[in-house]
C-alpha cells in the first residue's frame, strides 16, 4: 500500500495576508498566531494553505483550482439554491461570480468564481 502524504496548497499572490484572510472566511480556516500568510483547518483535517508573495500578477486561467463543496448530496433546485446561497455569502468577502453552469441531465450545477486576486474556484 502506498504511503499517504500530507500536503499544503500554495497560492502565489501579491497580498498574502489579504488572500489568506479571504480563504479563512471561505473555508472556516484560521491563521495561526503571528502568521499573516498561512491558513489552517482548526480541526486538522484539511490541508494547510500557504500564501506566498510573488512580483508578477496572474495572467492565465488556473491549471488547478479549489472546489468549495456546499452542494454534496443535493440535486436539482435544492443544490442550485445551496450554491447560490454560498455565492451570496462569498461576494461581500470579495469573490466575483464568473458563470453558473446549470444541471444538464449529466452534470449537476456548479458556480465558477474568482477570489480577491482573480484565482478561479468553484462552488460545487
Amino acid at each position: 500500500m502506498a504511503t499517504v502524504r500530507k500536503f499544503q496548497v500554495t497560492f502565489d499572490c501579491a497580498d498574502p495576508e489579504r488572500v489568506a484572510r479571504f480563504w479563512c472566511e471561505v473555508l472556516g480556516y484560521v491563521m495561526p498566531d503571528g502568521a499573516t500568510n498561512v491558513a489552517e483547518d482548526p480541526t486538522g483535517e484539511g490541508p494547510r494553505m500557504y500564501f506566498q508573495r510573488v512580483p508578477e500578477g496572474k495572467v492565465v486561467k488556473n491549471r488547478v483550482h479549489l472546489d468549495v463543496r456546499v452542494g454534496t448530496g443535493l440535486v436539482g433546485d435544492e443544490r442550485l439554491a445551496a450554491l447560490r446561497a454560498e455565492q451570496a455569502r462569498l461576494e461581500p468577502l470579495g469573490a466575483t461570480h464568473l458563470w453558473t453552469q446549470l444541471a444538464d441531465g449529466e452534470e449537476e450545477s456548479c458556480i465558477t468564481m474568482q477570489d480577491v486576486e482573480g484565482n478561479e474556484f468553484c462552488v460545487d
